[in-house]
């Protein structure tokens, strides 16, 4: 593999997305402004937001990789394939429970995420929880699926998947707010539909390779295999680690739902602008590292490793 080559592709994907994000932060400015809507709005989306980057994106993807590299590299395709079955049956049963519980005690879980808001603010938090919490169902089956192709030494796909999202944000603000009695909707929708986008356009990939998962009505079957409990074991020490950013980032939200309205908004902002040089490099190259470095870890190829 080319790391050079593959780090500037990547990193050209990042450099996408992360253009289409600005962009469409900056629609959703000029569309809705900073309101106590558009608090709502972000208040909304960081929680299932908080659970993606917690379960999938951080912890899942740290603790999958590895051990999907490892099964690829000894124990031939079909035991990865039935390890990879077992994991995606876990982990949709799983997110399923947690979306049904999130979207029916939403009330609790928005004071619990800015419990300053107005009653008005309140409200509409709450609706729009409801509408975006399926959300972490789409995008954990997106790591998952990212990390397989990943593995497969197919990054192009993963890394394009959130301009798809964006996109689907930059749609909702221009076409559809305009034709909503509460326009702040169509960004919750679009969420939704970000979600199916990105997962939908992994699905051919996964097919061409013969890794697309198939989900089985057995979780509790699904969760003795050997692989699962390993994978959910490594799981805890990355969520230890990757959790501690995400509760910082949930305090300062709760406390600038105490100032005035608008305060959420612009401190979502700051926060998007201040991970945007990150995401160039660092993400890009942790994206390609990832699978590599365990496919040589599990080799016991150490001149590789260090290479």
């Amino acid at each position: 593999m080319n790391l050079h080559k593959t780090l500037a592709a990547i990193s050209g994907m990042t450099m996408v997305s992360r253009v289409t994000g600005l962009l469409r932060d900056t629609l959703i400015a000029r569309a809705f402004g900073a309101s106590a809507d558009t608090d709502a709005y972000y208040i909304a989306f960081r929680i299932p937001n908080l659970l993606r980057r917690l379960s999938a994106e951080g912890a899942f993807s740290q603790a999958f990789v590895p051990i999907l590299a490892e099964y690829k590299a000894q124990k031939g395709l079909e035991a990865t394939r039935g390890m990879v079955d077992h994991v995606t049956t876990v982990l949709t049963w799983a997110l399923l429970l947690i979306t049904a519980a999130g979207m029916v005690f939403a009330p609790a879980v928005v004071y619990f995420t800015a419990s300053g808001l107005q009653d008005h603010t309140f409200a509409l938090t709450v609706v729009l929880t409801r509408i975006m919490f399926p959300y972490i169902v789409f995008m954990s089956l997106v790591a998952l699926a990212g990390g397989i192709l990943n593995t497969w030494r197919e990054f192009k796909i993963p890394a394009f998947t959130p301009v798809l999202f964006n996109l689907a944000s930059i749609a909702g603000s221009l076409f559809l707010a305009p034709f909503l009695e509460t326009p702040i909707y169509a960004l919750a929708i679009a969420v939704f539909v970000g979600g199916v986008l990105q997962l939908g356009i992994q699905v051919p990939a996964l097919t061409k390779i013969g890794m697309l998962p198939r989900i089985s009505l057995h979780p509790l079957a699904a969760l003795a295999d050997p692989g699962v409990r390993r994978v959910l074991r490594q799981m805890v020490p990355a969520i230890a680690a990757v959790s501690v950013a995400q509760i910082s980032l949930i305090i300062n939200t709760n406390i600038a739902s105490h100032l005035q309205a608008k305060s959420v908004t612009w401190l979502t902002t700051a926060d998007r602008l201040m991970e945007f040089p990150t995401a160039l490099l660092g993400v890009a190259l942790g994206t390609i590292l990832l699978p590599n470095l365990s496919k040589a870890s599990s080799e016991g190829n150490a001149e590789e490793y260090s290479a």
